[in-house]
C-alpha cells in the first residue's frame, strides 16, 4: 500500500511570485515553513524539576518559562501556557519530533503532535512588523518583542502562536490548518499596499 503524501496547508493558495504593490523592492516575504516537526509538551503533575532537567540533559537548552522561545539542539522550545509548550524542529520532521519527544521525555510529560494539524507561515522584510501589526494587539517593537519573543494571540478572530527567531526581521505564525485559508487571505490584503513576494521553503 502506498503512503500517503503530505500536502501543504497553502496548497493552491500561495503560487510563488511578486504582488500587491508593483514598484519598488517587497516590503514583505512570506512563505510556509513545510517539513516541520510540531509538538505540545504539558509537564505531568510533580514532574517540573525532572523534565526541566531531562530537556537541559538531552537537548541542550533551558525550558523557557512564560511566552519565549530557546533554541535547543535540533529543535525549539516555545511556552504557551503555565507547563506547556510548543515544540518546532526542522531536522526532526512531521511525527518523527514527537516520538523522539515521547521516549526521551517518557513519565515527565504529555506529548502531542501537531505536524499534521498546524501550518506554520515566516513573513520577513522590513515591512513584515507593520504588516502583522494590523492584525496583532501587541506591542511587535524589538525592544519588546526581540530575539526569543513569543506571543499566544488572534489575528482576526484566528487563534495564532507569533516568535521570533534569531535576530532577523522576520516572525513565524502558527496557526490551525483549518483556518489557514482565512489567514492566507488577510495576510495578502494587509500586505498588498508594501508589494509582498511569495516564496517557497523558509
Amino acid at each position: 500500500m502506498s503512503k500517503l503524501a503530505s500536502r501543504s496547508a497553502l496548497y493552491g493558495l500561495a503560487a510563488p511570485g511578486r504582488y500587491g504593490k508593483p514598484d519598488g523592492d517587497a516590503g514583505a516575504t512570506i512563505a510556509e515553513r513545510t517539513g516541520l516537526g510540531l509538538a505540545t509538551v504539558a509537564v505531568r503533575k510533580g514532574q517540573d524539576d525532572d523534565l526541566k532537567s531531562s530537556v537541559r540533559d538531552n537537548y541542550g537548552v533551558e525550558l523557557p518559562e512564560g511566552s519565549t522561545m530557546a533554541q535547543g539542539k535540533d529543535m525549539s522550545f516555545i511556552g504557551t501556557g503555565p507547563g506547556q509548550w510548543l515544540v518546532v524542529s526542522g531536522s526532526l520532521g512531521h511525527e518523527t519530533l514527537a516520538e523522539e519527544l515521547a521516549t526521551t521525555l517518557r513519565g515527565l510529560a504529555s506529548i502531542s503532535d501537531q505536524s499534521s494539524g498546524r501550518a506554520v507561515i515566516r513573513i520577513s522584510g522590513p515591512r513584515a512588523r507593520d504588516v502583522l501589526a494590523k492584525g496583532l494587539s501587541i506591542d511587535l517593537d524589538p525592544r519588546v518583542f526581540g530575539a526569543g519573543g513569543a506571543a499566544t494571540s488572534t489575528i482576526s478572530h484566528m487563534g495564532v502562536l507569533v516568535w521570533r527567531e534569531g535576530t532577523g526581521e522576520h516572525y513565524d505564525v502558527a496557526l490551525f490548518r483549518s483556518v489557514s485559508e482565512s489567514f492566507w487571505r488577510w495576510l495578502t490584503a494587509f500586505a498588498a499596499e508594501f508589494g509582498y513576494e511569495v516564496v517557497t521553503g523558509s
